[in-house]
């Protein structure tokens, strides 16, 4: 597992079903009474980890349904903390996917300036994390904030912004597969092969199907 993911952080070995139901079984029995106890626990978990499944509890307990209520702006602190510091695909994808597309459903004014910025700035992982936010929206999709925060890595060497272009892309054409090749055929001349294999790699070349 620590090969697989090029980690530094030792892994104990634990599969994701196992872990999660430990962290259950946990949070249930130590439950949190205030947003404060709550950033605080996560982030304690974050920072003193010396396992890497100790890093994936304390994104299970970010993502808690028990916690839902602190979902809030005020939250965004402790999540870009995680992005950055986390700085690998399999702590990021969790987080910009659910926590960071869950205050964007929620708090849509504040995020999308946010995200946009977060689209622009140096740090890869903030702007894979804009590029990602939107992975679960299906028809719910802001398109022209999702190719506002693509437009900024278009010409990106960086493979995880290539392919995170390309995963965003090929989520969505699940919902509208002609808008998809659109784009692709609009910026071809910018998208890397990888992205664009990626966007289409489940949409036919004269697909017309629409879900």
């Amino acid at each position: 597992m620590q090969a697989y993911m090029k980690s530094t952080m030792p892994y104990l070995g634990v599969q994701t079903g196992p872990l999660r139901k430990v962290t259950k079984a946990v949070f249930a029995a130590h439950p949190l009474a205030s947003f404060a106890d709550w950033r605080d626990t996560v982030l304690e978990l974050w920072r003193k980890a010396r396992y890497r499944e100790e890093r994936y509890a304390a994104i299970e307990l970010a993502g808690n349904k028990r916690y839902r209520e602190f979902q809030t702006l005020d939250a965004l602190a402790m999540y870009e903390e995680l992005i950055t510091s986390g700085a690998w695909w399999d702590y990021v994808d969790t987080i910009a996917s659910h926590q960071i597309g869950e205050l964007l459903r929620q708090y849509p004014a504040g995020m999308k300036p946010l995200l946009r910025q977060w689209a622009c700035c140096e740090n890869m992982w903030k702007r894979r994390s804009a590029i990602l936010a939107q992975l679960q929206f299906k028809r719910d999709t802001d398109l022209e904030l999702l190719y506002d925060c693509l437009e900024p890595s278009l010409a990106s060497s960086e493979f995880f912004l290539r392919k995170g272009i390309g995963w965003a892309l090929r989520q969505y054409a699940w919902t509208d597969p002609r808008e998809v090749q659109r784009y692709v055929r609009q910026y071809e001349a910018r998208l890397s092969p990888l992205t664009r294999r990626e966007a289409l790699k489940n949409v036919g070349p004269h697909s017309s199907k629409s879900r």
